[in-house]
C-alpha cells in the first residue's frame, strides 16, 4: 500500500467481486477488468457539466475507450463475446456520451469508497493521480476555450470585413440592421467568453500555487526524514503550459476590441507575474543547522527560465544574503517589488549565475562554496537561547523578460536556519529545526510555529526521524510511544489513549530537564538515535532490540520467563546507552530480573553488541523464545587470521554477582585476578608470552597516543586508574540499588596486572529493578496526507516574496 506507483485498480482487483454487486448493470464488469488502470487515468470525475467542452471531452473518451477495448479484445484467445459487449456499449452511449461519463463516475466512486473503507484513507499514490487528472482537465479546458475564442474572433472579423453574413444566416442577407445586431451579439459573446476563460485561468493559477506550496512543505518535512519526490520537472511543465495559455489569451485579447480589454489585460499580467515569481525557488536547501566558518552549498531553480530565457540572453546573477526572522517577515509582508538591502551577516562566495542546462532543461544557480563568515545576533526573548534563534538565506535576482525587457525582481527564502558557532550547540539547534519542520503551517508568517502540538503528531515526527536517521524500515511500536509519553510527561498513571489527546510543549521537548536527570527529552532521544545509527542499525532492523521501554515493562515481560531469558532496552538514565535485562537466580534460589550496566558508543566501538551478548554465558534466550546464537549469530564478528609476530589479544565481557560490599581481595591490586567471589575477571593463557596488548589495526596507534605503563604500551583509555581504599572497586560503589545510574564500562578494566593475557574479561555488575504497574499499549496513529483534494485556495492568490 505504500508503493507510490500502485493504482486504484491494483487494490480493487484483489477485492472479492461480490463487494461491487449491482454496480455493473450499465457497464459490463468484464470490460472494467479489461480496461484496468486506463479507466482511472482519465478525468471522468471532473466532467460535471453539459457545456460544449464537457460534451466534446465525453465523446473523445468514448472513442478512445472503444479503440482500446477492440485492441485488447483482439489479443485474447476468443474475442467474439468481448467484441459483442463492446458493440453494445458503443450503440448504447454513442448518441449520449455524457451518460457513459455518469456510469463510469459511479463505478469509480464505489471503488474509491471500498479502498477508503479497507485502508481508512486513500493511498497517496491515488491522491496524486487524481490531483494530476484535475490539473490535466483544467488545462484541456483552457486550451479548448482559447480555440473557441479564436474561432469566434475570426468569425467576427469576417463580419466586419464583408457585407454578407455567414451562410447559415443567409435568410437575413438583405437586412443590414440584423447583421449589425448579430455583430453586437457576437462581440458580447466574445467578451463573456474572455471573462470566463480568464476566471478559469486564475483558478488554475491558484491550484498551481497550492501545488508549489505543497512541494515546498514536503521539502521541509524531508528535513525530518519524510520521503520526498523532489523532481520539479512535472511542475515545470505545468507552469509552462499555463504561461502558454496566458500568452495565447493576450494575443487574442490584443485584437479583440472588447470593452473590458484593458481590465482583462491587467488580470492576465497579474497571473503571468505570479507564475514567474513563484517559479523561482530553492531546489537544494542549505543546511538548516549552519556552523560559521564552514562551507556549504545550495541550488536555486527558475522553473520558467528555459521557456522565457531563450539564448542569447544576458547572464543574470543570483545573490545570497542571510536575514533574521524579523527581516524575513518584512520581506514577505512588503510590496512584491521591494528590494532587500540589509544583511544580518556576511556570506563569502554569495553570487552565482543563473544558467540553463541543455541536457536537463533546468535553469539553476549553483552555490558551491558559500561560507558564513559572521552573524549578527538579534534581540531574543529572555527565555530563548541562541539555538532557538531562526534566520534564513534570501536568494534574489533581477531578470528582464520578453521583447520589451520587462524587469522582474525574483526572491526566494530558504527554510529556517539555526546558526551555531560551536559543535556543542548542534544538538539543541537540531531540536529547534525538527520542531519547526514538523509543525510549521505552510502559509505561516516567518517563522511562527506552534508552542504546543498533540502527542500523536509528536509520535509521528519522532518515528519518521528515527527511521530516517537509522536508515531502517522498522519504526517505533505502540509500547515505545507509551514509554516515551511517560518519560516526557513524567506520568505513569495515564492510559495510552489519554496520552494521544494530550498536548506536548516545546519546553517539555527541549527546554525542561527530565525529572532526576541532567538532560532534556530531545537530548536523550537524540543520543539514542546517534547510538543506534552508528552501532545498532542491524540489530534494530532485525527486531533484536526492544528499545524504548521502561524497567517496569521489562519486568512484566521477564518476571515469569525462564532463567537466561534476556532483552535489550535503551538506557533510561544515560544519554546514548543500551542495557541488557536478564533473568537469573537469586541467592535463596528464586529468580530475579537484573539490568547490566549500559553499553555506550565508547564500548561498542571496541566490541560489538553481538559479541558482548556472546561473551555472557548468563544470556541464553532472547525474549520471547529465541536462542541467542540463532538471533545474533549473523552479527558475530568472525575475525580472519592475519600474519603478525604477536599473539592476538581479544576483549571479553563478564558479569559478576551482586554484592553489598566488595571482597577485600579486590582492594589489593596484586589480587586483581580475582573478582568479588574469587572468580576470574581476566583469564591468562599460558601460551601468551607477549608483554603487550595488541589493538586492532583500525584503531589509531600513533606514538603520540601511546602511554607507557611498566614495560607495556596502552591507549589512554586502557591505562590503570588509581582508586582509594575503603568501599571502592574498579566498578565503582557496589551497593544494591533498584534503579542504577549507568556507568562507563571502561572502568571495568582499570585494575590491570603487569602481565597481560590473551583474553581480557570486562566485569559488568547487574542491578535489581522495581515492580511494574499494569501496562497496556496505545492504538496506532492515523496517517495524515499532505495531498488533500479539498484545498482552501484563497491564501495562494497573493504574490510571494
Amino acid at each position: 500500500m505504500t508503493n507510490s506507483k500502485m493504482s486504484l485498480w491494483s487494490f480493487v482487483s484483489d477485492m472479492p467481486p461480490e463487494r461491487f454487486s449491482n454496480l455493473f448493470e450499465e457497464f459490463p464488469r468484464n470490460l472494467r477488468c479489461l480496461l484496468g488502470e486506463w479507466l482511472e487515468n482519465q478525468p471522468w470525475e471532473f466532467i460535471n457539466r453539459s457545456d460544449t467542452f464537457c460534451a466534446f471531452l465525453a465523446a473523445s473518451l468514448l472513442s478512445a475507450m472503444m479503440e482500446r477495448l477492440q485492441d485488447l479484445a483482439n489479443k485474447i484467445g476468443q474475442p467474439g463475446p468481448v467484441l459483442q459487449l463492446i458493440a453494445n456499449v458503443e450503440n448504447r452511449y454513442r448518441r449520449e456520451p455524457l451518460q457513459l461519463v455518469g456510469v463510469i463516475k459511479r463505478i469509480l466512486e464505489r471503488e474509491y469508497a471500498a479502498v477508503q473503507e479497507q485502508f481508512q484513507h486513500l493511498p497517496l499514490s491515488i491522491q496524486r493521480q487524481r490531483e494530476e487528472l484535475m490539473f490535466r482537465f483544467s488545462l484541456q479546458k483552457l486550451q479548448y476555450r482559447v480555440q473557441e475564442i479564436q474561432a469566434l474572433r475570426e468569425n467576427l472579423g469576417q463580419m466586419n470585413g464583408s457585407t454578407r453574413v455567414p451562410l447559415q444566416l443567409n435568410s437575413l442577407d438583405s437586412q443590414f440592421s440584423t447583421q449589425e445586431n448579430l455583430q453586437g451579439t457576437t462581440l458580447q459573446n466574445l467578451q463573456s467568453m474572455f471573462l470566463n476563460t480568464v476566471n478559469e485561468l486564475e483558478e488554475a493559477k491558484k491550484v498551481m500555487l497550492v501545488r508549489l506550496l505543497i512541494w515546498k512543505r514536503q521539502q521541509q518535512l524531508a528535513g525530518n526524514g519524510t520521503p520526498f519526490d523532489e523532481d520539479l520537472t512535472p511542475l515545470q511543465k505545468r507552469l509552462e503550459n499555463l504561461v502558454d495559455v496566458c500568452f495565447q489569451l493576450r494575443l487574442q485579447l490584443a485584437s479583440s476590441g472588447i470593452e473590458l480589454q484593458s481590465r482583462l489585460q491587467e488580470r492576465l499580467d497579474n497571473v503571468f507575474s505570479a507564475l514567474i515569481k513563484n517559479s523561482f525557488l530553492v531546489d537544494k536547501q542549505p543546511p538548516q543547522v549552519l556552523k560559521t566558518q564552514t562551507k556549504f552549498q545550495a541550488t536555486i531553480r527558475f522553473l520558467l527560465g528555459p521557456q522565457l530565457l531563450k539564448p542569447p540572453h544576458t547572464s543574470f546573477i543570483v545573490v545570497a544574503d542571510i536575514v533574521t526572522e524579523k527581516q524575513a517577515r518584512e520581506i514577505v509582508a512588503s510590496h512584491p517589488g521591494a528590494v532587500f538591502n540589509e544583511s544580518t551577516g556576511e556570506i563569502v562566495n554569495n553570487t552565482a549565475p543563473l544558467e540553463t542546462n541543455a541536457t536537463s532543461n533546468a535553469c539553476c544557480a549553483l552555490f558551491k562554496n558559500m561560507l558564513l563568515k559572521k552573524i549578527k545576533r538579534c534581540d531574543r526573548k529572555s527565555t530563548e537561547s541562541v539555538t532557538e534563534e531562526k534566520c534564513a538565506i534570501l536568494f534574489s535576482a533581477n531578470v528582464s523578460l520578453g521583447p520589451n525587457e520587462t524587469n522582474f525582481h525574483l526572491q526566494a527564502l530558504s527554510l529556517p536556519i539555526v546558526v551555531i558557532v560551536h559543535g556543542n550547540q548542534d544538538n539543541n539547534a537540531k531540536a529547534t529545526i525538527l520542531w519547526d519542520n514538523a509543525f510549521a503551517e505552510p502559509t505561516r508568517i516567518p517563522f511562527v510555529v506552534a508552542e504546543r502540538v498533540s502527542w500523536d503528531k509528536m509520535c509521528e515526527t519522532l518515528n519518521q526521524k528515527f527511521m530516517a536517521e537509522v536508515q531502517t524500515t522498522k519504526g517505533l511500536l505502540d509500547q515505545h510511544y507509551f514509554f516515551l509519553a511517560q518519560k516526557i510527561f513524567d506520568d505513569n498513571a495515564t492510559t495510552p489513549e489519554e496520552f494521544q489527546k494530550r498536548p506536548v510543549s516545546w519546553s517539555q521537548f527541549n527546554k525542561e530537564m527530565l525529572p532526576g536527570r541532567g538532560f532534556t527529552f530531545w537530548q536523550w532521544f537524540e543520543g539514542v538515535l546517534d547510538l543506534t545509527k552508528k552501532y545498532l542499525k542491524d540489530y534494530w532492523s532485525d527486531r533484536l532490540i526492544m528499545g524504548f521501554v521502561s524497567k517496569q515493562y521489562v519486568f512484566s515481560c521477564l518476571n515469569n520467563a525462564p532463567v537466561g531469558t534476556f532483552l535489550l532496552r535503551f538506557s533510561d538514565s544515560e544519554i546514548g546507552g543500551i542495557s541488557i535485562a536478564y533473568v537469573t537466580y537469586f541467592q535463596n534460589g528464586s529468580t530475579q530480573v537484573e539490568n547490566i550496566q549500559p553499553f555506550t558508543s565508547k564500548q561498542l566501538c571496541i566490541r560489538s553488541l553481538a559479541d558482548c551478548v556472546m561473551d555472557l554465558s548468563q544470556l541464553e534466550t532472547l525474549y520471547l523464545d529465541r536462542p541467542k546464537h540463532e538471533a545474533f549469530g549473523r552479527h558475530y564478528n568472525k575475525e580472519k587470521p592475519t600474519k603478525t609476530p604477536y599473539v592476538p589479544a581479544t576483549l571479553k565481557i563478564s558479569v559478576g554477582p551482586t554484592s553489598l560490599y566488595p571482597s577485600p581481595s579486590i582492594l589489593n591490586p596484586a589480587d586483581s585476578m580475582n573478582n568479588l567471589h574469587g572468580q576470574p575477571v581476566m583469564l591468562s593463557d599460558p601460551a601468551s608470552h607477549e608483554q603487550m596488548i595488541m589493538i586492532q589495526p583500525t584503531m589509531d596507534m600513533s606514538p603520540s597516543m601511546r602511554t607507557s605503563y611498566g614495560n607495556q604500551q596502552l591507549l589512554p583509555e586502557l591505562m590503570p586508574h588509581q582508586y582509594s581504599l575503603g568501599n571502592a572497586s574498579p566498578l565503582g560503589p557496589m551497593e544494591t540499588y533498584a534503579m542504577p545510574q549507568d556507568v562507563d564500562m571502561m572502568d571495568c578494566i582499570s585494575e590491570l596486572t603487569p602481565t597481560y593475557p590473551r583474553d581480557l574479561q570486562l566485569c559488568v555488575v547487574p542491578s535489581m529493578i522495581k515492580m511494574p504497574d499494569t501496562i497496556s499499549p496505545p492504538s496506532d496513529e492515523d496517517l495524515d496526507f499532505l495531498l488533500n483534494p479539498e484545498h482552501n485556495l484563497n491564501h495562494c492568490c497573493e504574490d510571494p516574496a
